[in-house]
């Protein structure tokens, strides 16, 4: 079990005011590192005693090539552990979910339909594959569906998780995906299904659910950043943090590198301080010095966008269990207000 020093940048007290949501929606650009900040998320609430639902709906099975696990099943399993802050049964813990939108289609027609075995019979004519991946709309549905169900179920008149962190579609995708049971609900007049997706849509934008967004220090990752809060707010989604990625220490303390204090700290180190290697050296400080530069602007462009940041380390030595209590320390921290 990790002990508190492996969450050393981390405040709990602070944890708890800064991430109050209890759905906690990571998206970002694809690359971005989405899942592994989902999962650093989930330690960070778990560590506060949070019992913690990690769950992914795009069929990747990230969350346990993360944690070193077996492909995980349509089975809510515990998976990690943070460092309970009370005695109750699950604080403390993280349990992990891979929704499969077949499974998800067969709950639901059991939920809301009673078909119990007569459902599961459907897959035998080939009804259960098309409505999960021919049929527009429908998977996003059951997956959000299930997101909802999570947040809001009970167990002996408590809340069955604390706090649920989704590692959600990429930034080009999360309008619409958060919206389908929106739309859902318009076209559907009475039932079921408008009841579920009504209140589904309840769930999403209300004050339980933030929407974070990773980004890398790059244009691309940026401006995805950037358009998906657009749209998200468009949308009357609650927007949470922008949560910067593999961020890279500040290594040079001036804004102009010569050939002579190169020189001169070679010199001070015992290192060799031929021409060649000093040349090499000063074109190497002036090339990360662009790049800071280019950085700089846009974490601007970030912070314009007006709401909480957080920078996150880039890990040399890859991503490990370690490697994510190291950034759930980070986390518990909170965003900067």
């Amino acid at each position: 079990m990790p002990t508190r020093d492996q969450f050393p940048a981390g405040d709990p007290a602070a944890g708890v005011t800064r991430w109050p949501a209890r759905l906690h929606v990571v998206t970002g650009k694809g690359g971005t590192g989405k899942t592994t900040v989902a999962a650093a998320l989930a330690l960070a609430l778990a560590s506060q005693g949070r019992r913690t639902l990690l769950m992914e709906v795009e069929g990747r099975q990230g969350i346990a090539q993360l944690f070193d696990r077996d492909p995980l099943p349509y089975q809510e399993r515990p998976i990690a552990v943070g460092w309970p802050g009370t005695r109750a049964e699950g604080a403390g813990e993280v349990y992990a979910l891979a929704v499969d939108a077949e499974e998800a289609l067969l709950e639901y027609l059991d939920m809301f339909y009673k078909l119990g075995r007569a459902g599961r019979a459907l897959r035998k004519f080939g009804a259960i594959d098309f409505a999960t991946t021919v049929a527009p709309g429908v998977r996003d549905v059951l997956l959000t569906g299930k997101m909802k169900e999570a947040v809001t179920r009970t167990v002996e008149g408590r809340r069955a998780y604390d706090a649920v962190v989704i590692d959600a579609p990429p930034t080009g995708r999360i309008g619409r995906f958060l919206n389908v049971t929106a739309e859902t609900a318009r076209l559907a007049k009475m039932g079921p299904i408008k009841t579920q997706s009504e209140g589904v849509q309840a769930v999403l934008r209300s004050p339980v659910t933030s929407v974070h967004v990773v980004t890398l220090l790059e244009e691309m990752p940026v401006q995805e950043t950037a358009d998906a809060i657009m749209e998200l707010r468009a949308l009357d989604l609650r927007v949470g943090s922008i949560i910067i990625n593999a961020a890279q220490p500040d290594l040079l303390p001036t804004a102009k590198i010569t050939q002579a204090e190169v020189r001169r700290g070679l010199v001070a180190a015992g290192l060799p301080a031929d021409k060649g290697t000093v040349a090499g050296l000063v074109a190497e400080s002036r090339a990360y010095l662009t790049r800071r530069q280019l950085e700089e602007g846009l974490r601007a462009e970030l912070a314009a966008l007006g709401r909480p940041m957080m920078a996150l380390p880039a890990l040399a030595g890859g991503v490990d269990l370690a490697g994510l209590h190291r950034l759930a320390g980070i986390l518990l921290g909170g965003p900067d207000e």
